[in-house]
């Protein structure tokens, strides 16, 4: 049986409000550190339960032609806030294994010289499945891309 450690009330797995709280704040840092992100540089701009914005700063080697970004940088970049949301909730007691189940993307725009900010909601959460929105656009607030994603933590 568990128990509490006085920092509130323990879930299925044992683990206590302060130690769910913790494992999700500790998300932005972990992603950041893999290496595919932390070449991108990508920074987190908000991480809220369910809400999270994440900025790509402009780098020419990221782009076709030296100015608009590839759109597999684009992709790359909503898949990571559509995850990011998906955690930024997550209960851990459900568990830590995690992928990208599908997602679509529609491109509606370039951006040029810019940052890329990325947008992401979580739409709904049905057992170990998380349906995100995630949209994409530069920094005068032009439209880029838009996605849906659904996402998977078992």
């Amino acid at each position: 049986m568990a128990t509490t450690d006085g920092a509130g009330a323990v879930g299925a797995a044992g683990l206590t409000d302060a130690q769910q709280e913790a494992m999700r704040g500790a998300v932005p840092e972990a992603m950041l550190s893999t290496p595919y992100l932390a070449w991108l540089d990508l920074r987190f701009e908000r991480y809220a339960p369910d809400d999270v914005t994440m900025r790509l700063p402009f780098r020419p080697e990221l782009t076709n032609d030296g100015a608009r970004y590839h759109g597999g940088v684009v992709a790359a970049v909503l898949d990571t806030t559509g995850a990011a949301a998906a955690w930024s909730n997550h209960d851990f007691s459900r568990g830590a294994r995690a992928s990208t189940v599908s997602m679509s993307v529609q491109y509606a725009g370039a951006a040029k010289e810019s940052d890329l900010l990325c947008t992401a909601r979580v739409v709904r959460r049905v057992k170990e499945l998380i349906f995100t929105e995630i949209t994409a656009s530069d920094t005068a607030g032009n439209p880029v891309a838009h996605a849906v994603q659904t996402y998977r933590i078992t």
